[in-house]
Parts: C-alpha cells; sequence; structure tokens
C-alpha cells in the first residue's frame, strides 16, 4: 500500500483487485511452518540426510526468519501508512491519499475512510478559505469601522474604515490598548447607542454596538462603529426638499389666483367709464382674494401646529373618560363609545386627546358625501388591552375606504378638498412620542377604514 496525491479513493479501480489482507495474513502465517515441515519429512523419507541436519537445520530457520520478516512486513506497512495519513491530516495537509485501498478488506476499509475524510476535510477547509476570504473582502470594502479587543483591551483586529476612523495605519495600531487609541468610553457601553463624537479621522453622530465573544477560550470584544452623519444629512436634505416642494406647492396654488385677480381687478378700476357690473366683480374677486388668503393661513398654521409639537407631559389619565370626551368634538356624524375595560394611562391628556379628535374627525369625512345607509353611518370607538399590557384605541368608519397606504403620512398630502394633510402625521407623532404607533388598514368585516392607535403601558 502507497501514497498518492490529491486523488480520489472512489476513483481507484486498483482497490478492487487482489487477495483481501486478511487472506494475505492468514497465508503468510500459515507459511512459517512449513520449512519445518518440509525439512522433517525429508529426514524421515531420506534417512542419508541426517547426516547434513546442521544445514538443514540452518535452511529451515533462514526461510522461517525470511517468512516471518514477510509477515511483519505485511502487517506493518499498512500500519505505517495509515500513521503517515494521519499525521498529514493532523499538520493539515489533506493532499495525500492511501493507494490501493479496497472495500472489505480489514485495512483497506480503513484506508478507504481516512481517504473519504481527508477528502471530506480539504473541501470543508476550502469552502471556510473561500468564505474567510470573502470575509475579508467585505470587511475591508464596508464603510463601517470595524474593531475587536482582547481580555486586556488591546487591538487585536481592525479594518479599514477603522484604521480611517483612527487617522493611523492599522499595522501602527494593533496591539496598543483602548486607553491609548481613546477608545475606552466606546467599551463602557452596555447596548446599542448613538452619541456624537469626535475621532482623529471623522467627528459627527455615530452608532455603536459592543459584542462580546471568544476566541481560543479567551473572551474578546468586538465593537463595530458607523458613521450616522451622512446618512442623517442625506435624510434631512431629502426632508426639505419635500417640505420645499410641499410649501412651494401650497403657496402657489394660493399665490397664483392671488396675483391673476389682482391684476383682473387692477386692470377694470383703470377703465373709464367704470363697466356696469364693476361693484359685484369687485366684491367677487375680493372675496376670492380672502378666501385663498383663508386657505394659505389655514395651511401655515397647520404647518406651525406640525413643526411645535412639544414633548408630552405624562400625568395619569383615565382612558374612558379622555375618549368620550374626544367623541364629543364630532357633530356631523353619530360617534358610539364602545364600553372597555377602566384603564388608567400616563399620557398628555391634552396631546392624546387631539390625536383622537383628528382620527374621528378624518373617519366623520370620510362618510360624509359618501352613499352611506343611516345605520351604519357612525363612527365607532373602542378600546382594548393586550396581554402584554399594550393599550390599543381603534376608530372604526364605514367609508370607501383606502385606495393607497402610499402617502398616508406624508405632510401636507391630502385628497380632501380644504384638507390641511397635517391631522394624521400629527396623530402619529403624538403615538410615537408616547411610546406607541398608528396604522390605519381597511376593514374586513366590510366596506370602511380602522385606524388603530398603540400605546405602551
Amino acid at each position: 500500500m502507497s501514497f498518492t496525491s490529491g486523488s480520489d479513493p472512489r476513483l481507484d479501480p486498483s482497490r478492487r483487485l487482489g487477495m483481501q489482507f486478511e487472506t494475505r495474513v492468514l497465508l503468510a502465517a500459515l507459511a512459517i511452518p512449513l520449512p519445518a515441515l518440509a525439512g522433517m519429512s525429508l529426514l524421515l523419507l531420506v534417512p542419508a540426510l541426517a547426516l547434513y541436519w546442521p544445514t538443514l537445520l540452518l535452511l529451515i530457520l533462514l526461510t522461517t526468519l525470511v517468512l516471518a520478516f514477510k509477515l511483519r512486513h505485511l502487517v506493518v506497512y499498512p500500519l505505517h501508512t495509515l500513521s503517515n495519513l494521519l499525521e498529514a491530516l493532523r499538520e493539515g495537509d489533506y493532499s495525500l491519499r492511501g493507494s490501493r485501498a479496497r472495500q472489505s478488506d480489514a485495512i483497506g476499509d480503513v484506508v478507504w475512510e481516512v481517504n473519504a475524510l481527508s477528502e471530506t476535510l480539504r473541501q470543508q477547509r476550502l469552502r471556510v478559505e473561500e468564505t474567510l476570504n470573502l470575509l475579508s473582502k467585505v470587511m475591508s470594502e464596508i464603510d463601517i469601522a470595524v474593531l475587536t479587543f482582547d481580555e486586556a483591551r488591546c487591538l487585536r483586529l481592525i479594518n479599514a474604515a477603522g484604521a480611517r476612523l483612527l487617522a493611523r495605519p492599522a499595522a501602527e495600531l494593533i496591539g496598543r490598548d483602548a486607553v491609548e487609541l481613546g477608545m475606552l468610553d466606546c467599551l463602557e457601553i452596555e447596548h446599542e447607542t448613538t452619541l456624537a463624537r469626535s475621532f482623529p479621522g471623522a467627528s459627527g453622530r455615530f452608532g455603536l454596538r459592543r459584542v462580546a465573544f471568544r476566541q481560543d477560550g479567551v473572551p474578546h470584544e468586538l465593537l463595530v462603529i458607523s458613521d450616522l452623519s451622512r446618512a442623517l444629512r442625506q435624510e434631512e436634505r431629502q426632508a426639505w426638499q419635500r417640505l420645499i416642494r410641499v410649501l412651494g406647492h401650497e403657496l402657489n396654488n394660493s399665490l397664483a389666483p392671488i396675483r391673476s385677480m389682482a391684476e383682473t381687478l387692477g386692470s377694470m378700476v383703470v377703465r373709464d367709464p367704470l363697466p356696469d357690473e364693476w361693484q359685484e366683480d369687485t366684491r367677487g374677486g375680493l372675496n376670492l382674494i380672502r378666501d385663498r388668503a383663508d386657505a394659505l393661513s389655514r395651511f401655515m398654521l397647520g404647518y406651525s401646529a406640525l413643526a411645535r409639537l412639544p414633548a408630552p407631559e405624562r400625568k395619569p389619565v383615565a382612558l374612558g373618560e379622555l375618549v368620550q370626551r374626544a367623541a364629543l368634538w364630532e357633530r356631523r356624524v353619530t360617534v358610539r363609545v364602545e364600553p372597555g375595560p377602566e384603564l388608567s394611562i400616563r399620557a398628555d391628556a391634552d396631546q392624546l386627546e387631539q390625536a383622537l379628535i383628528n382620527l374621528i374627525k378624518n373617519a366623520a369625512e370620510s362618510m360624509l358625501g359618501n352613499s352611506v345607509s343611516a345605520q351604519s353611518s357612525e363612527v365607532v370607538l373602542d378600546w382594548t388591552q393586550g396581554a402584554r399590557g399594550e393599550i390599543s384605541i381603534r376608530v372604526l368608519d364605514r367609508g370607501p375606504g383606502l385606495a393607497s397606504k402610499e402617502n398616508l403620512f406624508v405632510p401636507f398630502f391630502t385628497t380632501k378638498p380644504g384638507g390641511s394633510g397635517v391631522g394624521l402625521v400629527l396623530a402619529r407623532q403624538v403615538a410615537e412620542a408616547h411610546g406607541g404607533s398608528l396604522s390605519l388598514d381597511n376593514r374586513e368585516d366590510g366596506p370602511g377604514c380602522v385606524a388603530c392607535l398603540r400605546l405602551q403601558p
């Protein structure tokens, strides 16, 4: 049995040739006493050979020793082969294979399994190396700083983004402790956090995350630092662009007819003589200017309310009484409050009531002007408490429902004549300021919409 390099044992046809190992060992063991038996037989058959018994004995001993060494070689050589294969596996060399390994053979089965194990380990190492190579490329290309520190809080690994953040080559940073690098405060954080900080290579707002792990049984720390300033600036720029686009649209919608009517009135009053109906035309034009100015004023008031929403002042509030008060503000349709559990929550009563008023008003206006039967032309309010203590306040209507949810919470976007597009946005801001959320969905039991205001206990 010998070695081959890198061959697949399943492709070796010689593994099926020759006698089995145990058969060869048996035959070799049986051959050892044959010289002695042959010598004894010759002495019995040819008595004259007794004169030469020392020579005959020497030949028998030499032949027996040769056969014994052959048997030893037959047994020991495959064991050396297996030992060398296992040593190669232990040292990470998976290219060696034992040749002429056949199944249904005592040693051949072992060599076959060792060859298969070597091939499996080679493929696994190849996959690991490919994965590590990919991970290394990802780590070097991502724009997020990744640093690892050992138990003594000395830097052991840093990627290119981390080196840029610390404004020094990675070779100069490896081995330095967190105090020397000015990173000790970053390693003291308990949870994912965002902070404003200045590093040698950048300053602004950063997201920090620290994770503990073990390597070679030794505790290590992984620190991930992402620069949020660029993303925040981009989001801020996009927000300003949307705001300016909406403001420009609303201002143009109001100023364009005002300018046009002012030019019309100006050209009319300079006529001599004045037209017969100049007073009526003047009053109509001034009324139009007044209406558009009022619409622009309402728009600016809505914008001011959205921009100046203060932080909530939380106090104990009886939820049932708050819902009842909010329902009293709507008189155009019937508002029915379903009985619910008696709950007391800590909230800003004024803000929460205003959010409910906006939702009730939105529900009522969705039914006004639509063909809704008298029996179902009502807004229904109810509230429940979940198993974890979360509170859900629902406002249900029988309007046409939602055609699209895409622009529901876009400020100043509205599909209703005279609407400001602020009510839903303001209600969601109130919900989020209280640690909750607001969602609108179509009802499953028929036409209409359900607005769900969720609050955490």
